[in-house]
């Protein structure tokens, strides 16, 4: 089997796992799928996975008042302090190292207690990286959108 193969059915496999729940029924194990959440109801990550809503990231090429500049990134941020919605803008220099998804795409962006549980089995953009003391961030790619997680160390100030 190639490589590249061999590589693609661990990660597939690794991933149905991370989404099934398995039940006993006598001396038989079953894996179920995750079921489709219905329209009154939160999404898995807040409902199941006990996530917390941190922002949303909006890529864009427009200057926004009150930017701040995050020289390791070459990008401008702003918004995420004064939005009642945790609405933040991003605005990246031509050369920022940046994943080109997140320079085009937005994310949405969770707090998350345990960030390596949160990226086990998933598709990671980038490594984990800390933009700020006490903060790791990691960003996985779900369904083609970039999704933010972040877990913040609470005993730093």
């Amino acid at each position: 089997m190639e490589k590249a193969t061999k590589n693609r059915l661990i990660f597939v496999t690794t991933l149905i796992r991370s989404q099934t729940k398995k039940t006993k029924k006598g001396n038989t194990t079953i894996m179920q799928l995750p079921t489709k959440r219905r329209d009154n109801e939160q999404p898995f990550a807040i409902s199941k996975k006990g996530m917390r809503y941190h922002h949303i990231g909006i890529p864009t090429e427009e200057p926004k008042s009150n930017e701040k500049y995050l020289k390791e990134y070459k990008m401008y941020v702003s918004g995420f302090d004064t939005s009642e919605y945790g609405i933040e803008w991003m605005r990246f220099e031509k050369d920022s190292p940046v994943s080109a998804i997140i320079k085009k795409i937005p994310h949405i962006a969770f707090e998350v207690d345990d960030l390596n549980s949160a990226i086990e089995g998933k598709e990671l953009i980038s490594e984990i990286s800390s933009p700020s003391k006490g903060v790791r961030v990691a960003m996985i790619l779900d369904n083609g959108v970039p999704v933010e997680f972040l877990e913040f160390d609470r005993n730093i100030e």
